[in-house]
């Protein structure tokens, strides 16, 4: 049995148990006649995968349906690919230890495009061509959804379909179609013809694109009646009517989040033009607090757990914050269970809601003013202010807590060298609230992290036009910034890698050249390329030069009329609206909270966004 084999191999890899499964509130389901098999793939190690709030969500909608199973498949960690692939043992799931290549289906959530190469890691391991073009009537159908879906190209040759928007019902439409086309006998092609004319389901065999003399993407045009013109994205209207797990697996080693995360609310209003997730997952769209009572209520009893975390790309802008917060502290601080609020916006209202959530635990506050300036701010629609930000550290600071994250981006479109010298001074400002406190009211160890990432343009938002700094531009940007937040104490500074960032830029801006680029460098050795010891930009400089690639192509600015690869994906905000809200950007005119009045970004046409 395989499962044997398997076992041979984990005395000599590090973390055993990424492997073993069995763990607690697992779905075992039987394999049998007439069954749809769906393998949920997470390109990445176990436990980043077992974080993912999203694949708990969709591993228990399908576990639900009587004619559907699925089990999950992580990217196994180097130290077993190698001992995998010398023992012969192919790649396979927790649940059952069945390999991936015998499931129907094979579904990639793409979280990160640094993950690329672990999507073809995973793909060889398994057994399955890498291509689309080179499957047989007996491979699995292989799909993905998730984030970077919304630029599909660089992935076009590897996936024979894209779920675009919400999984919860398209997912189970993917399913439906596929038993449906098992059962009628169809070919592999049939089959995909089946999935295309699913709403939000993209088939990239049936399009051809042209390119202009130039280089330049000229057109791209259906080749197959069943595939739309425009593929718009699916869309959960109603998140409490929306399906939620009752219970999340367990694991039996610690990962990232390990936690209860509840999801209340999905989408965001302030309008962040760098930010790829508030354009794609608009509108928003919140869950009632006895929804998540009742959802907090069973994952306590079914898990164990003693920490919810209120999941959503900004907490502090669920308009039932301090009532959740405080019903959720009413009922489960005699437990001891405590509640984490990840992702902050300054405000009366959040600093309410930490009051409530101190009682049991302090954790982390972390803040994101992102721009060291008011004027930079403005810039990227950032609707915060210093004064603001002050004032939230200061309350913090009194309210018990020593340790803070600032988030800030480097790079930024208009960015010049006193918007570096303002996150330095924000920085001092911050922790001069914590010294102006009198020493027995302090909270000892103040840490008050500062992390600057490097912006990367993306699809889909006002900034998906411009271009990105050079690698020798933000390094120079990183030394000044880390000069100037030398010597103010408390502070420490994290920043990420250029050269990684360049290469996140080149696939979210990508067309389907990069998908020769990408097998290049997998074949050259690159795998887990968003871990910073297993990231080679020597080889994936070689695999641009070996396909006759330009990289450079990723740092250049867009033409406002130039024909971007994804320009053929509906994902609800229009071009027309992303573009003046570019044009505003360069003026430094902010615009408002839609949720103060609708900014015409286009989702009332789909019927979804009220007036």
């Amino acid at each position: 049995m395989l499962t044997h084999r398997i076992d041979a191999l984990l005395d000599g890899v590090i973390k055993p148990t990424r492997y073993t499964g069995g763990e607690m509130n697992v779905a075992l389901k039987p394999f049998t006649s007439g069954m749809v098999r769906f393998a949920f793939a997470f390109p990445d190690v176990y436990e980043v995968a077992m974080s993912h709030l999203g694949m708990k969500i969709l591993y228990d909608i399908i576990n639900r349906q009587p004619y559907a199973l699925c089990e999950r498949v992580c990217c196994p960690w180097v130290d077993m690919i190698d001992a995998m692939r010398a023992a012969d043992v192919p790649l396979f799931t927790l649940e059952s230890h069945t390999p991936v290549r015998d499931f129907d289906i094979v579904g990639f959530t793409l979280q990160y495009e640094m993950s690329y190469t672990n999507v073809l890691e995973m793909l060889s391991l398994a057994g399955i061509s890498l291509r689309g073009a080179d499957r047989g009537s007996g491979d699995p159908i292989v799909v993905a959804g998730g984030p970077c879906a919304f630029n599909p190209e660089p992935l076009h040759a590897f996936m024979d379909a894209f779920v675009i928007g919400d999984g919860e019902e398209a997912t189970l439409d993917v399913i439906r179609a596929v038993a449906a086309s098992r059962q009628a006998g169809e070919g592999r092609a049939d089959c995909l013809r089946r999935l295309a004319r699913l709403p939000g389901v993209y088939v990239p065999a049936f399009y051809v694109p042209t390119y202009g003399p130039n280089g330049l993407l000229s057109g791209f045009a259906a080749t197959d009646a069943s595939a739309p013109a425009v593929v718009q994205k699916r869309l959960v209207a109603n998140l409490d009517d929306a399906p939620f797990p009752d219970a999340f697996v367990v694991p039996y080693t610690e990962i990232i989040h390990d936690r209860i995360m509840l999801e209340v609310l999905r989408g965001c209003t302030k309008g962040c033009r760098f930010c790829q997730a508030g354009m794609l997952y608009r509108p928003v769209r919140e869950r009632a607090v006895d929804t998540l009572l009742a959802q907090a209520e069973r994952l306590v009893a079914a898990t164990g757990y003693e920490e919810i975390s209120l999941s959503s790309l900004s907490t502090g802008d669920y308009s039932c914050l301090p009532a959740l917060a405080q019903a959720l502290m009413a009922r489960f601080a005699p437990q001891r269970v405590s509640i984490s609020l990840p992702s902050l916006r300054v405000d009366s209202e959040v600093a309410q809601a930490l009051a409530e959530t101190q009682r049991v635990k302090k954790t982390s506050l972390t803040f994101a003013p992102e721009a060291g300036t008011q004027r930079l701010r403005d810039v990227i629609n950032k609707g915060i202010t210093e004064e603001q930000l002050i004032q939230s550290a200061r309350d913090a600071f009194a309210g018990g807590w020593s340790a803070m994250k600032l988030y800030f981006m480097i790079g930024l479109p208009t960015e010049d060298l006193v918007d570096l010298d303002g996150i330095a001074d924000l920085a001092a400002k911050v922790t001069a609230e914590y010294f102006r406190l009198p020493k027995a009211r302090r909270a000892p160890g103040l840490r008050v992290t500062c992390s600057a990432s490097v912006f990367v343009p993306k699809p889909f938002t006002p900034f998906q036009w411009v271009a990105q700094d050079t690698v020798a531009v933000i390094e120079e940007k990183q030394r000044y910034l880390r000069r100037a937040l030398d010597g103010i104490k408390g502070v420490t500074f994290h920043w990420h890698e250029p050269t990684l960032s360049f290469l996140e830029a080149c696939f979210a801006r990508g067309d389907r050249r990069m998908a020769d680029v990408l097998q290049r460098a997998w074949t050259l050795g690159c795998r887990y390329d968003g871990w910073g010891e297993h990231f080679r930009y020597g080889a994936w400089m070689q695999a641009f030069a070996d396909c006759g690639v330009s990289p450079a192509d990723a740092h250049r600015a867009r033409g406002q009329d130039e024909l971007l690869p994804w320009a053929f994906i509906d994902a609800g905000v229009t071009q027309a609206y992303l573009l003046r809200e570019y044009r505003q950007a360069l003026a430094g005119q902010i615009t408002p909270d839609c949720r103060l009045g609708c900014q015409g970004c286009g989702l009332q046409r789909l019927g979804v966004c009220a007036p």
